[in-house]
């Protein structure tokens, strides 16, 4: 699996629920959402950024 991440998409993706900025987390390969507390998985490079599909993380 292609671990690699384009950080210019931190530019231009905000999260779905709160319209807010996310990060990137190395470790997981995911995007999180702090302020809505879910995480978005990277499949094949591609962030999957439907709220049905992200996981709820503890703060």
């Amino acid at each position: 699996m292609d671990k690699e991440f384009n950080y210019d998409l931190l530019k231009i993706l905000v999260c779905p629920k709160t319209r807010t900025r996310l990060r990137y987390d190395s470790e997981k390969h995911e995007l999180i959402s702090d302020k809505a507390g879910l995480a978005f998985r990277i499949k094949d490079g591609v962030p999957i950024m439907l709220l049905e599909e992200a996981r709820e993380i503890s703060s």
